[in-house]
């Protein structure tokens, strides 16, 4: 069955398995409703806001569209703010790229719901799994410079602990290609992180699932570069290596090697986050609207997980992938790196079409790449185009955020033009596609994002 939909990874929490696994409803406070009012449009990274880029944020705004749409049918369009309140979601901040630039960004509804503070395009939110690709880059950018390879042992360059040599790692060794495309072979899909009451481990004591680890050893249980297989644990490998030959804390590795070259100034992955970027994080939220106790979860896997960024700046790292893809712009890596990041891999399929870092999806000049990301309290979206330097980063601070990012991507590309993206088109004898879901371990995977026929149709229908 062909499915136009980004197939994409998000590590969430366990809490969120229990639940409704997305999106559960809110119900409507008259307060929250008038302040979403009040504060939902907040200005933008624009200086001198253009008259045309008004328009087309308001069209944006006001033509969300649902996963599936019935054949034949008018495709209903939605507002940003409504669709805020269907789902729960207190705030979402957004990123559009247009012809290799910010187009414009902004933020809507609430950081923090008690204090009434709003979104706004600073707003820093936690990434989840789209730290990965950004990981991949300052990987990529060892390899360019001769530190590392991509087809060898990592063995030979892990100093502090060694992957677990079995009958699987004799047939194959794992490489750096296989951490970055998931083909490793290596266990454990996602993290649910450590509240604010827990202790948090090592990393070893992680790599070996020793206490305080709240997740299974990471270890190779099928021939590596046999096949794709999401893993978390694969970039928790990766963030060891990358220490062992930098000889640097990780979150000053992405700084150096990252992070500043592309002008993220705010983005870090500090973990926990640290005070001074206190003031400009959002709070997360539960799936039942309920804040993450304690606060924003510790995620010492922050290779896989780590990240706290901003749409802006993650649009910045976006462009610059495009710019190099197309030999424009070599800040952190060349052309040639860039290609090899968004080619899919010898063992890629259609449910994971991956690349190094990234996943892919579509044809010729229909390509896209990006990444979906979960933390506990937070989901987010990056998807781009590969050729015309198109593009959309959405982060919200709530379990519930994936359906809203898919529904306002779909509004920015129909906007924007872009090539063969847009909803799911069903007929009402044929089956609709169901949420496919994977449960690994405390991780939840979500394949396809797509709703039964019950769903659907309500929602066509309200």
């Amino acid at each position: 069955m062909a499915i136009r939909v980004f197939f994409l990874a998000i590590a969430v929490s366990v809490d969120v398995a229990r639940t409704r696994p997305f999106f559960s409803l809110l119900k409507r406070s008259a307060i929250l409703a008038a302040a979403l009012v009040a504060v939902g449009f907040t200005p933008t990274v624009l200086a001198q806001p253009d008259r045309r880029v008004e328009q087309r944020i308001h069209e944006v705004e006001n033509t969300l569209m649902p996963a599936v749409v019935l054949k034949g049918q008018r495709i209903p369009h939605m507002n940003i703010l409504d669709r805020m309140h269907h789902y729960g979601v207190p705030g979402v901040s957004v990123a559009v790229i247009n012809d290799y630039a910010i187009d414009w960004a902004k933020g809507y509804g609430f950081m923090d719901k008690e204090s009434n503070r709003p979104v706004d395009v600073k707003t820093l939110f936690q990434a989840g799994s789209i730290s990965k690709p950004v990981t991949a880059v300052a990987a990529m950018y060892l390899v360019e410079h001769g530190l590392l390879t991509l087809d060898r042992d990592v063995n030979q360059k892990l100093k502090s602990w060694k992957v677990p040599e079995n009958r699987f790692t004799e047939q194959h060794k794992v490489t750096v290609r296989g951490l970055l495309s998931h083909s490793a072979g290596l266990t454990v899909h996602g993290f649910p992180g450590y509240s604010a009451s827990e202790a948090v481990p090592r990393l070893t004591q992680i790599l070996d699932g020793e206490k305080p680890a709240n997740t299974y050893p990471i270890r190779v249980d099928y021939v590596p570069g046999t096949r794709v297989r999401y893993s978390g644990g694969g970039y928790t490998v990766l963030q060891l290596l990358l220490t062992d030959i930098v000889g640097t804390p990780f979150p000053q590795l992405m700084q150096d090697l990252v992070l500043s070259k592309i002008e993220m100034l705010e983005s870090t992955y500090e973990q926990p986050l640290p005070a001074r970027c206190q003031n400009l994080s959002a709070t997360g939220y539960r799936a039942n609207g309920d804040p993450v106790p304690g606060g924003s979860y510790t995620y010492p896997e922050m290779a896989a997980a780590g990240l706290w960024t901003s749409p802006s700046e993650l649009a910045r790292f976006a462009i610059e992938i495009q710019k190099s893809f197309e030999n424009k712009s070599n800040r952190v890596l060349s052309q040639a790196s860039v290609t090899q990041m968004l080619t899919k891999q010898e063992n890629s399929n259609r449910d994971w079409p991956a690349g190094l870092g990234f996943f892919l999806e579509g044809k010729g000049l229909a390509t896209r790449f990006g990444h979906l990301g979960g933390d506990e309290g937070f989901q987010a979206m990056l998807l781009c185009t590969l050729h015309s330097g198109k593009g959309v980063v959405i982060m919200t601070n709530s379990n519930n955020g994936i359906d809203l990012a898919l529904e306002i991507a779909y509004s920015v590309a129909a906007r924007y033009g872009w090539p063969d993206y847009g909803p799911e088109e069903r007929s009402l004898g044929g089956q609709l596609s169901t949420v496919v879901i994977v449960v690994s371990g405390m991780g939840l995977l979500a394949f396809v994002y797509l709703r039964i026929r019950s769903q659907t149709i309500s929602t066509l229908l309200n």
